[in-house]
């Protein structure tokens, strides 16, 4: 049995467990699930559309909220009662915070970040992101049971169905000590528009925008589009956007269907954060830029002019 960590938030489930789901299936058969803190009802068909057969539906009065110790010993205790072949999560900041510690908990190791599984005669072989997706690492897991979490837009989330599915209740053992760090209250900015790692199009901004009023053009662009804009490293250091929007190896890794980078030069902290995008159209003025050797378009010109330009086009093309 294939065993997955579904992650979740006040009702929403997170598309990276979808995704680690499609990896698991390549591993074997049945695929069964544990929820924590969560009515197995609210997720119940999706899971199943994603393959699963068997949701574990977590109780105890303490998992209504995150609280990484309680989450992974809960896991550990799934694990050692099922005994599950392999047990997967998303590779989020979630994701591999509660599988090491059901790791520590179970005495194995964790592979985290994997982009690629090959199970080998009782041995995975991983492929997996190291120093924040800028290499990549081929690596060995030989203990059992096999834990790993899979690189969030490693794979794509593809439905396939399970003829049916199961749900079984169980009650972990957790003590006051499992609950030192949980969450215990939220503050959130207003969001406006599409999220970041949910637009289909995003608009980036570096230091060729040059000022926090020269993103104004690349909103009106973004708004166009029904996209979302989001900032390089320079940017949200010099205060032109907030921090929640920067993309890169510090900030979110994001994968739309097109990434236009309006005067980012391309390093690689950057690239780490859009390789997941499908098309990337880069629009600089410096033709020697390294966004160029990443980009399947590119645009060599002063994006205050270029992207004046492409916003009369497409009004021109919806008619506005």
């Amino acid at each position: 049995m294939i065993l997955g960590v579904i992650e979740h938030d006040r009702g929403k489930l997170n598309e990276a467990s979808l995704e680690m789901l499609t990896l698991a299936r390549a591993l074997g058969s049945p695929v069964e699930a544990v929820l924590l803190g969560a009515d197995a009802a609210a997720f119940q068909e999706t899971l199943k559309e994603h393959g699963v057969s068997k949701i574990y539906e977590a109780k105890h009065e303490g998992l209504g909220d995150y609280a990484p110790r309680a989450w992974g010993k809960s896991v550990a205790q799934l694990v050692r009662a099922k005994n599950p072949r392999a047990v997967l999560a998303a590779g989020t900041d979630r994701g591999n915070e509660v599988m090491a510690h059901a790791g520590a908990l179970l005495g194995v190791p964790v592979a985290s970040n994997c982009t690629e599984i090959r199970p080998q005669d009782g041995v995975f072989e991983v492929t997996r992101l190291r120093w924040g997706g800028s290499l990549l690492e081929d690596a060995e897991l030989r203990a059992d049971p096999k834990l790993l979490t899979v690189a969030p837009h490693a794979v794509s989330a593809e439905p396939a169905p399970a003829p049916e599915i199961a749900v079984e209740a169980f009650s972990p053992t957790l003590e006051e000590a499992d609950w030192r760090v949980r969450v215990v209250a939220r503050e959130e900015r207003e969001q406006k528009g599409v999220p970041l790692t949910e637009a289909k199009v995003v608009v980036g901004g570096g230091r060729g925008v040059g000022s926090a009023e020269g993103f104004k053009i690349l909103e009106e662009l973004a708004e166009l589009l029904g996209g979302a804009v989001g900032g390089s490293r320079v940017a949200t250091n010099n205060g032109w956007r907030p921090h929640s929007d920067q993309i890169g190896q510090t900030g979110v890794q994001i994968a739309p269907d097109l990434y236009i980078a309006c005067g980012i030069s391309g390093a690689i902290q950057h690239i780490v954060g859009v390789k997941g995008a499908k098309y990337i159209l880069a629009i600089n003025k410096d033709p020697e830029a390294p966004i160029f050797q990443r980009a399947d378009f590119g645009i060599v010109g002063d994006l205050h002019e270029v992207v004046p330009a492409l916003i009369e086009e497409i009004k021109k093309v919806k008619g506005k």
